[in-house]
């Protein structure tokens, strides 16, 4: 059985714009360009630069527009541009030495640029959330669980593989509003996971699982961030007491054809 997989972070990204009711959840993003840099620091103080195709937040960058202090209160210092990626900060006085560093970090390889959003924080740690949805053995979308991912010290990406921590969704919202309010924006979580599936399948028919990741502002709003169709499963089995959860996770994916042991296998045989 053959379970589709889409690379392109942008293909994906214009399928759900086509989608008035998704396209509100997508922060503006667009093809990276000269062009398209100056338009977007011109209108946001924050931007994330990612490559359209990659995993594990390889790559990603972030540009903050700030204004240097000045000992004059009468004068407006000109804006600089922070970029953080990696390990490394660097600071740039014009969009043009930004540009040019960028184009030599990209090495050929196709970005878009996106709007940053302001993440909610758990302890100082700013995280966002993973929604998986899967085909259910009766060929329904079903959103089986949400994680949280907790970004590590002075990294600007939540991902488990950057050193970020998997977190469960209740403590990390409840630093934020009522258990009654956290409750809601999961349900609205749930019915998002399965809109964006549905509408990434009238393109990709042989869609069955997506990793959704959504970003909570500080006022509450939900973003897409971007959505994963090899989604990794691993982190339900291990981060999560209820083993019910990770039950269901793997009836899904083993009725629509995910070999879940194959790494293993792999591993065993060398």
């Amino acid at each position: 059985m053959t379970i589709q997989r889409v690379a392109s972070k942008w293909a994906k990204t214009k399928i759900l714009l086509k989608n008035k009711g998704l396209a509100s959840y997508v922060p503006p993003t667009r093809e990276y360009t000269f062009e398209a840099l100056q338009d977007m620091l011109s209108t946001y103080t924050l931007v994330y630069i990612k490559p359209d195709r990659g995993t594990y937040g390889i790559g990603v960058m972030s540009v903050e527009q700030f204004h240097p202090p000045t000992t004059d209160p009468t004068e407006t210092p000109a804006a600089s541009y922070k970029l953080r990626y990696e390990q490394e900060t660097r600071v740039f006085t014009s969009v043009e030495s930004l540009h040019k560093t960028l184009s030599t970090l990209f090495q050929n390889q196709q970005y878009l640029i996106q709007q940053g959003i302001n993440l909610l924080h758990y302890k100082g740690h700013p995280f966002d959330l993973r929604v998986l949805t899967q085909k259910s053995p009766s060929g329904q979308w079903v959103s089986t669980g949400i994680i949280g991912r907790v970004a590590a010290k002075n990294k600007i990406i939540t991902n488990h593989h950057s050193g970020g921590t998997v977190k469960h969704y209740k403590p990390l919202m409840l630093e934020h509003m009522t258990a009654q309010e956290a409750e809601n924006i999961r349900k609205e979580l749930n019915t998002l996971g399965v809109n964006v599936a549905s509408q990434l399948q009238k393109s990709y028919p042989n869609l069955k699982e997506i990793g959704l990741d959504v970003a909570i502002d500080e006022r509450w709003s939900i973003w897409i961030l971007e959505v994963n169709t090899k989604p990794a499963l691993f982190p339900f089995k291990k981060f999560f007491k209820d083993p019910s959860i990770y039950k269901q996770v793997k009836k899904y994916a083993s009725a629509y054809g995910r070999n879940l042991s194959s790494k293993k296998k792999a591993k065993k045989t060398g």
